[in-house]
């Protein structure tokens, strides 16, 4: 596995209690079973329940803290209580950020950890991350960063420690599908997460669909896209999204790209 797994390790061990915003995704998955083999019962995991978030998402993450037997704890958002995050504007991210980790930062401290870490990658830097900033200003430490961990390598750690999220597409938060200055609402989301999982029931990987207003515009992975030459499957995709509410169905032809909403 390579010395930044054993650097990782060490890391972790120096802390020694530590609480995780385990989002149930490749990197938080992989930092929680590290944490455990590091610090044992040392370690907390706590999930933000969100509608930026699907449902299945915190279905699994509850499933993988029984299963490696961590501590887990569930809080609620309340995202429509931060303006800001609302209104969609280009720093949706840092206040959003802001007032979610305040929460995990509070509650990881009532249960006696005053540690708090988050699964970001040394790639997370290759993007418009505005959330990042507030990270650093609330103290939230990233250990993959730390190892110097890539986004691949991580996958690859995954897969040589039977880890079955090593293959799994990479997931970001719903709101980033509503473009910049479009108002967010629980409506929307729903919308935009309930025509995602059409797309992961057809089989598709790695998708987005962004929603620009009553349009849907899907991204899927350019390696995916000859699926949709399929008259059968593109007329049965068209319908059911027109179906869940938006009146125009297009298929983006440059195919996904991470962050798209950011140029």
């Amino acid at each position: 596995m390579g010395n930044k797994y054993n650097v990782l390790i060490e890391f972790l061990k120096e802390k020694k209690k530590i609480c995780i915003a385990f989002s149930g995704g490749v990197d938080s998955t992989f930092l929680l079973k590290v944490a455990k083999e590091a610090l044992d019962k040392n370690v907390l995991a706590i999930t933000v329940v969100s509608s930026m978030n699907p449902e299945r998402e915190v279905k699994e993450s509850i499933e993988f803290c029984k299963e490696i037997g961590v501590k887990h704890i569930l809080i609620e958002a309340d995202e429509y209580n931060i303006p800001e995050f609302v209104a969609n504007n280009k720093e949706r991210c840092y206040f959003c950020k802001k007032a979610i980790f305040k929460k995990i930062k509070e509650k990881a401290k009532n249960q006696g950890y005053n540690i708090v870490a988050d699964g970001s990658n040394v790639d997370d830097d290759s993007d418009y991350r505005p959330g990042m900033k507030a990270l650093k200003e609330l103290g939230v430490i990233s250990p993959l960063k730390e190892a110097k961990l890539s986004k691949n390598e991580i996958r690859e750690i995954c897969k040589e420690i039977n880890l079955s999220v090593w293959n799994k597409p990479s997931m970001a938060c719903l709101a980033s599908r509503i473009p910049y200055g479009t108002s967010i609402s629980r409506d929307k989301l729903k919308k935009v997460e309930l025509a995602e999982e059409i797309l992961l029931n057809k089989g598709f990987k790695q998708f987005r669909v962004r929603a620009h207003n009553d349009i849907a515009r899907i991204e899927v992975g350019k390696d995916e896209i000859h699926k949709f030459f399929n008259e059968d499957l593109l007329n049965k995709t068209n319908k059911k999204l027109k179906e869940i509410g938006f009146k125009y169905v297009t298929l983006d032809m440059a195919g996904y790209e991470m962050g798209s909403m950011n140029k």
